[in-house]
């Protein structure tokens, strides 16, 4: 690319590096001067140059553009916007502040960043996140291109990038704990787990300050930099470091043949409310990027934390697609989960629309076609979409699935029909014609709640730590501790923790649908009893890579449950296993403790199924406090039950590999209490 006239030009947004120099462009309406400010170090306290535009020449319609020759990738900038502060019209410029780029693909900050300084009146040069120029083009990546693996092949482990490896325990040299450097010494272990994709906590630059007290944002859902991997991520100092570790982080997993996932957050932003910090967009068009309230002051919220993106107005949902654009083709991400999807369903006041135009255009978007895309089809103000979320493509997280397996398996009332549906891809709420049943996300743990330990060890939750007086996070928890509320030395207890852990696993794994689980579910990791821990980056949420010789024998349970998941043509169909065609590939037979007769009454906490399709897969899920005997479906002569699984059982004999399971050689099988037993005929 040739450089452009000293004036730059307006496309494309951002700092994009051109023969001799870059070319910086940002957009802003109402502005009445922009200023671009270059600094040497992230810690300085005075830039090295202040390079005003001029709107005769350096602005084109609302985009203001100019090209800085002798200048190259890495070079720190900023800038500083003025206007009329008048919030009663929605205007909130504020020309002291320094304000990273929308645009910035790359961010730095320092141990004197501090998001008070951009709260209170005065300059934050020195006290500021400072915006990085970067060439996408600079990096080999061996041939690396995004793998688009099919729903149906796909299994989600749900983790964070710090906490993975950020506890003395994981074996990675200081440095690079908690980093995506970490993550990349940590894919064998991801390998041999069986996870075919990891979806990765917000890694979007974020403020870690943007929590109460003095605790630190360690979740990351406080964006700041949309286009940015988080700095703190990166082992790498240097100024693009971060950039350079997450492309390394990305192909190492494409190697290894798993899929990137990121979470991301475009409905809000770490701005907060009218007394938030002003760290970019605010500075920059208060009313284009946000919903204002109606005296225009005060910000709607459908968030939950303080401000809502205004992601249907052109510019911002230009700047969405944008960004999703440059993490696919430029940082070769396999796909999305986005945040309260909901909130993008929403037009700028706020109503709910029919055909939101940016969530068709993230569904239409001919770079993205390949991608996954999945929504949380709901938002923070009581917007609920599961079933009913926009479009042809979108996959979405199944919060009826998780709390149909957790009341199932808790035992309470009137659950069989409910569960049969979640079990079968959920028809009943996924009802569009042709829809492939693997775009329902199961899950019965997420970030957002218990772990699968803490689900059976707590009957309420413990969140003191988070210096809300216990108020914070979900009541819904439809959890039970088995009669002691925390750890406990009871054998009893214990077993019977281990055994719900490992039927919620079965149902989440043998399920039609696409299985997501949390990082840590698999070795019993607990956050003792909080369940709402976005402020706890400490040993309460990180990995404890100790767990693994403790709870080996669930670990090689779990390992054996993917892999049937993953070679097993029954979960792999296109179709719901429900739906009656003739010639479908998998059969499905519902039963009770006898053949044929399943008890849809409220009072039945027991349900058998069988799939047919060339080898039989039978399902036995006794959820009642004692034992029943299961009448077993015959098979033709030439063919035996074998037992593969029977969570009553410890390891190793709780999971057996079918050629080596044990023949079933009787026409019942007793199903202990509280346990699921899956049998295959071979």
């Amino acid at each position: 690319m040739k450089p452009p006239p000293s004036t730059g030009v307006s496309y494309p947004l951002g700092a994009i590096p051109c023969d001799g120099g870059v070319n910086f462009c940002v957009f802003t309406k109402h502005a009445t001067l922009v200023e671009l400010l270059l600094f040497d170090a992230a810690d300085d306290e005075k830039p090295s140059h202040v390079l005003p535009f001029d709107p005769e020449i350096n602005r084109t319609y609302y985009y203001w553009h100019q090209f800085v020759p002798g200048i190259k990738a890495g070079q720190r900038y900023g800038y500083r916007v003025c206007g009329p502060y008048q919030p009663d019209q929605g205007f909130r410029f504020d020309g002291n502040k320094l304000l990273v780029d929308p645009y910035a693909r790359c961010v730095e900050t320092n141990e004197n960043y501090s998001r008070g300084a951009a709260a209170t009146p005065g300059d934050n040069l020195a006290r500021s996140m400072k915006s990085i120029v970067v060439d996408p083009t600079d990096f080999d990546w061996e041939g690396d291109k995004p793998l688009s693996r099919p729903y149906a092949h796909t299994v989600i482990y749900e983790l964070h990038v710090g906490g993975l490896t950020r506890h003395r325990s994981s074996g990675v040299v200081s440095k690079k704990r908690g980093t995506y450097a970490g993550l990349i010494e940590k894919i064998p272990y991801l390998v041999n787990l069986g996870i075919t994709a990891v979806e990765l906590m917000p890694v979007q630059q974020f403020d870690d300050q943007d929590v109460p007290g003095a605790e630190k944002n360690y979740w990351g859902y406080s964006p700041v930099a949309f286009f940015a991997p988080h700095a703190a991520y990166s082992s790498d100092r240097t100024a693009l470091g971060p950039v350079n570790e997450f492309r390394e982080m990305v192909k190492a997993l494409h190697r290894a043949g798993i899929e990137v996932i990121l979470d991301v957050v475009f409905n809000h932003t770490a701005e907060g409310d009218a007394n938030g910090p002003t760290l970019s967009l605010r500075g920059f068009e208060n009313l284009a990027y946000y919903m204002l309230d109606r005296d225009t002051a005060a910000y709607v919220d459908y968030s939950g934390t303080g401000n809502t993106l205004n992601a249907n107005h052109s510019i911002v949902r230009r700047m969405i697609s944008d960004c999703l654009r440059y993490w696919v083709s430029e940082m070769h991400v396999d796909g999305f989960r986005f945040d309260l999807a909901s909130v993008l369903a929403r037009d700028e006041a706020g109503i709910p629309l029919t055909n939101p135009p940016i969530l068709w255009s993230i569904e239409s978007d001919p770079v993205l076609a390949g991608t996954k895309i999945i929504a949380e089809a709901w938002d923070a103000a009581g917007l609920y979409q599961v079933g009913s979320f926009v479009g042809h493509r979108w996959a979405e997280w199944n919060g009826p699935f998780r709390d149909a397996v957790r009341r199932f398996m808790k035992g309470d009332r009137g659950m069989i029909r409910e569960l049969s549906a979640r079990i079968t891809g959920s028809p009943d709420i996924y009802t569009d014609e042709g829809r492939d049943p693997n775009r329902s996300i199961n899950f019965v743990t997420s970030h957002d709640g218990f772990t699968m330990n803490d689900l059976v060890s707590y009957s309420q939750k413990h969140n003191e730590a988070n210096g809300e007086g216990n108020r914070d996070g979900t009541e819904n928890n439809y959890s039970w501790n088995w009669g002691v509320e925390g750890p406990t030395k009871d054998t009893e207890i214990n077993a019977l923790r281990l055994k719900q852990i490992k039927n919620f696993f079965t149902l989440l794994l043998f399920s039609q649908g696409t299985p997501m689980f949390v990082m840590g579910d698999e070795i019993c990791r607990t956050q003792r009893g909080n369940n709402n821990s976005y402020c706890q980056d400490n040993e309460l949420n990180w990995f404890d890579w100790r767990d693994l010789d403790n709870n080996h024998g669930l670990l090689r349970f779990v390992r054996g449950l993917i892999y049937i998941n993953l070679s097993h043509e029954a979960f792999q169909q296109k179709e719901f296993w429900t739906h009656n065609r003739p010639g479908k590939a998998v059969g499905l037979s519902w039963h009770g403790v006898h053949l044929g007769q399943p008890d849809w009454s409220d009072d039945s906490h027991s349900l058998a199924f069988t799939l047919h399709n060339g080898e039989e897969l039978h399902f036995m899920l006794n959820a009642y406090w004692g034992p029943l005997d299961f009448e077993l479906p015959r098979i033709e002569e030439s063919k035996r039950w074998r037992r593969i699984i029977d969570t009553h059982l410890e390891s190793p004999d709780d999971f057996c590999e079918a050629t080596r399971a044990p023949i079933v050689k009787v026409s019942h099988y007793t199903v202990e209490s509280r346990s699921t037993v899956v049998l295959i005929a071979n």
